[in-house]
């Protein structure tokens, strides 16, 4: 960030505003935090926007920053932003989307990579009902869907062959959503021996089946997930609904565009899922310890 423009900034308040000594220190430390961010992200102050205003509020949020704090430190950003923008430092305001109460809800919980790891051998295999909470798990990961579209899905919806599904979202919005290979594999072990044995030659469209060969219901594949996420520890933050927020999360950790996972989770609104640009505090400390010049000094 420019430091005349800093300096700028901290002068009109001063000056013009005439504010207290503990109240501009206050600003000056909003902003050296907010610095240093944008030097992890690498990003230069004529290139904010509001996805990295966004991501700055998801920051603070995994590091550990009371509501009431981001919103002061938030504060600070929005008038030192008009403060650019007004004096033609800037084109615009990076900082209007953090008006919304959207912009401060709590984050969702997600998994980490180890943590999905071990979920996913969980399930024996070996019987029917675990090649199909093999099946489902590694599908809702490998899609994010929602558990109401996972749990209605019928045979024909997916194209096994290219790898993607359809789904019907909110407002019975159609939408193309692709799968792994992996996710494609176990689908198919599940297809072709649990669920058939569970049909026990029944009929049915529905993909994934209760043991009654009925459609699994929201309330049944929950109990199954939390029974997992008791045996590695995990109850407390596993839901179906965390599972989509994982597939999001590490989409965009690995470098996804935000406007294609918003395609994929069906969201009508890039808003919406702008709130997944959070970046994990593990992450930040790895690539700031990697490579700040001084962050290694004794």
């Amino acid at each position: 960030m420019s430091d005349a423009a800093v300096s700028s900034f901290i002068n009109y308040l001063i000056v013009e505003k005439g504010l207290s000594g503990n109240t501009i220190e206050a600003y000056r430390n909003d902003i050296v935090l907010f610095r240093k961010f944008l030097e992890l992200e690498k990003v230069k102050l004529r290139a904010v926007g509001e996805e990295t205003v966004t991501r700055y509020v998801a920051f603070l949020f995994n590091a550990g920053y009371s509501p009431r704090s981001i919103m002061r430190f938030c504060s600070s950003l929005r008038h030192m932003y008009k403060f650019m923008t007004e004096e033609g430092m800037i084109p615009e305001n990076p900082t209007d989307v953090l008006e919304t109460p959207r912009a401060f809800r709590l984050l969702p919980k997600y998994l980490t990579d180890a943590e999905v790891e071990t979920l996913l051998s969980l399930p024996d295999v070996e019987t029917p009902f675990g090649q199909r909470d093999k099946a489902m798990i590694e599908l809702l990961y490998a899609t994010g869907l929602r558990v109401s579209e996972l749990i209605n899905l019928k045979i024909n919806d997916l194209n096994m062959g290219e790898c993607f599904l359809i789904t019907f979202g909110k407002g019975a919005k159609e939408r193309l959503v692709p799968f792994t290979d992996t996710a494609r594999d176990w689908v198919e072990r599940y297809r072709n021996d649990g669920r058939i044995a569970t049909l026990k030659g029944k009929e049915s469209y529905v993909l994934f089946l209760n043991r009654f060969g009925n459609t699994l219901t929201r309330q049944g594949f929950w109990k199954i997930l939390k029974g997992y996420g008791r045996k590695i520890g995990i109850a407390d933050k596993l839901s179906p609904h965390t599972l989509r927020h994982t597939f999001a999360t590490h989409l965009l950790e690995h470098g996804a565009d935000l406007r294609a996972v918003q395609m994929m989770l069906g969201h009508s609104s890039i808003t919406t899922t702008e709130i997944y640009t959070h970046i994990s505090m593990e992450r930040l400390k790895q690539v700031y310890f990697k490579f700040h010049p001084r962050a290694n000094e004794e």
